[in-house]
């Protein structure tokens, strides 16, 4: 048994997957939350077997000009609760902190946004992505396009494991295709309204199909910064009454809107291996991405989904029509997608990585 000290950002849907799974293991599992952020991404509750440490941080969102109280207060865990290991990602936040610590080891998660979006914020977040990288004992992230921009920061290509955090494929069922609605074709897409994410490219997109086809629709979750602007585009394009805006979805709720699309999208301009990706392909749904490195690690073209180019929303348009032509091909094509998440996806098979590199790194 070996005392991990479970280092995150805040508390999300993610976090509480590795919580249950390092719990529900023989470790001691110690959780330490960085911030406190404006939504609560995860309504349950932290595992029973896990304690949850409190300390100078965990009340507010994060701020740089707290970096020295947070260090000075990390160390004091340390030395209190003396862990085997700590396992501490985002990179440029919480590992950055663990490393400041000077305990080791250290496992280092990226998030993928934070080698995929921060690392470009400037020269004082690349020196600390550096510096963070250097200083940890072993990598791990979701994806190889993140694993390949930790080396390029330098992390020892040998102390890196990858692999895809993945879904819980008993609560994530394949959709039942015997009851296709000739007179609907619904569109599904759940990634946040920030410009990373490209829902307003999408917005775009569905502006040019749907006021040709009547039957398109799209249900369109989630919410954030450019809301204003994608119902904007919706308006101005007409198509604002064939939307259904159905906001923040629960984990324990996202299967049923899966199994109501004939289509997922994914327009997000950057990523690593998306979680939603992973639960719309284990529950059977076709899906049409971005063509970014990450999304080309799950999907192939006319297999499992189909990629479209990053940004453009004429492409997409044209692909979302192309799927409507061949509705009759996505029960197989949803197939396959199933067929990929069993393979890639399974977080209960998943989870057993990290726990053997936990025991690499206690040795």
């Amino acid at each position: 048994m070996a005392r991990i000290l479970y280092f995150s950002l805040d508390y999300t849907p993610h976090d509480h997957r590795f919580l249950s799974a390092i719990s529900e293991s023989e470790h001691q599992v110690y959780y330490v939350r960085l911030q406190r952020g404006p939504r609560q991404g995860e309504s349950r509750p932290v595992p029973p077997k896990v304690e949850i440490v409190l300390w100078a941080g965990g009340q507010k969102p994060f701020a740089w000009r707290d970096l020295p109280q947070y260090v000075f207060d990390f160390r004091r865990l340390v030395q209190k609760i003396k862990p085997d290991l700590i396992h501490a990602g985002p990179i440029q936040t919480c590992a950055f902190i663990a490393v400041l610590s000077g305990f080791r080891p250290i496992l280092t998660m990226s998030w993928g946004f934070d080698l995929m979006r921060d690392v470009e914020r400037g020269k004082w977040w690349q020196w600390v992505t550096r510096y963070t990288l250097k200083h940890s004992t072993f990598f791990t992230s979701d994806a190889e396009v993140t694993r390949q921009k930790a080396i390029a920061y330098g992390m020892n290509p040998t102390n890196t494991v990858v692999f895809p955090w993945g879904v819980d494929l008993h609560h994530f069922t394949p959709k039942d295709w015997s009851n296709i609605n000739p007179e609907r074709f619904t569109l599904f897409c759940n990634r946040a309204w920030e410009p990373i994410y490209g829902v307003d490219v999408l917005a775009r997109a569905f502006v040019h199909i749907a006021s040709q086809d009547a039957t398109m629709h799209l249900l369109l979750a989630n919410s954030g910064s450019q809301g204003n602007r994608i119902r904007e585009i919706l308006l101005q394009g007409g198509v604002l009454e064939r939307v259904t805006f159905l906001g923040h979805i629960h984990n324990h709720d996202l299967p049923r809107f899966y199994h109501m699309a004939d289509l997922y999208i994914s327009p997000s301009h950057v990523d690593g291996s998306s979680v939603s990706l992973m639960e719309a392909m284990a529950c059977g749904l076709p899906c049409l991405v971005s063509d970014i490195p990450a999304n080309r690690e799950w999907v192939r073209e006319g297999h499992n989904g189909w990629l479209f180019r990053d940004g453009n929303a004429t492409e997409l348009a044209a692909k979302i029509q192309n799927a409507l032509q061949n509705r009759m091909l996505l029960p197989q094509i949803g197939q396959h997608a199933r067929d990929t998440a069993q393979e890639k996806a399974d977080w209960a098979k998943n989870a057993k990585i990290l726990l053997e590199t936990y025991h690499k790194l206690k040795k």
